[in-house]
């Protein structure tokens, strides 16, 4: 599903050159579940950006499902990101003036779903994640297990093959943060791709393998038993 070559990612703040990740080798195939760990400043969040196809790599190469992805124009890779890759962040990233049911629509908007089958494939995500009972309110009508829960509804409403989640559990509290795992979890052995940036050794435990990254490069990478 993954395939990253030699990877660079190089940044020039005045008289500073900054060296974010150091020709990174990467291949992550279909249906893997996969933490990558590291200490703030480790290269981790870069290491997402070029993985979800938000950013460029300064060297080296990108094939994302079959597509060198590392070279593309900035209108391709935001069809890319839309089509491949479900995003999860932190801070949830729902539109507040929106319910439930059309945030989880609208990265089908931008791909064009017409709205009879967008609506289908957005009950259907929220059935998934538990919430076929929430799907009219607002995200300030919402706890923070639940807005996480509508964001990964958003995410897999599209079938994309990669999710993508970036500290999904983060921002809540111990008990949403293990239903938010369980969903993840059930995701994957749904056939899945997920791939988990976190900081937190204990959340990367429950994934069936770790990379392990500081000062941008890969230090360790293996596999749960």
């Amino acid at each position: 599903m993954i395939q990253i070559r030699q990877l660079s990612k190089v940044y020039y703040l005045g008289s500073n050159t900054i060296h974010a990740l150091r020709d990174i080798n990467l291949d992550i195939g279909q249906h893997e579940f996969t933490a990558i760990i590291g200490p703030s400043g480790s290269g981790k969040s870069t290491l997402m950006n070029m993985l979800g196809c938000l950013d460029t790599p300064s060297a080296g190469t990108y094939q994302l499902d079959g597509v060198e992805v590392s070279r593309l124009s900035d209108d391709r890779l935001a069809d890319i990101r839309n089509r491949k890759i479900g995003f999860v962040f932190q801070g949830f990233n729902l539109l507040h003036k929106l319910n439930a049911l059309e945030n989880v629509e609208l990265p089908l908007v931008y791909q064009g779903v017409g709205a009879r089958i967008r609506r289908h494939k957005a009950m259907e995500a929220l059935e998934r994640v538990g919430l076929g009972d929430r799907i009219y309110h607002r995200p300030s009508e919402l706890s923070g297990g639940q807005q996480q829960r509508v964001a990964i509804a958003r995410a897999i409403a599209g079938e994309p093959p990669v999710l993508l989640a970036d500290e999904p559990t983060g921002n809540l509290d111990s008990k949403s943060g293990v239903e938010i795992m369980q969903i993840l979890k059930q995701l994957h052995q749904n056939g899945s791709t997920v791939i988990l940036i976190t900081h937190d050794p204990n959340i990367a435990g429950q994934t069936d393998r770790i990379i392990h990254i500081q000062d941008g490069e890969i230090v360790d990478d293996r596999r749960a038993g």
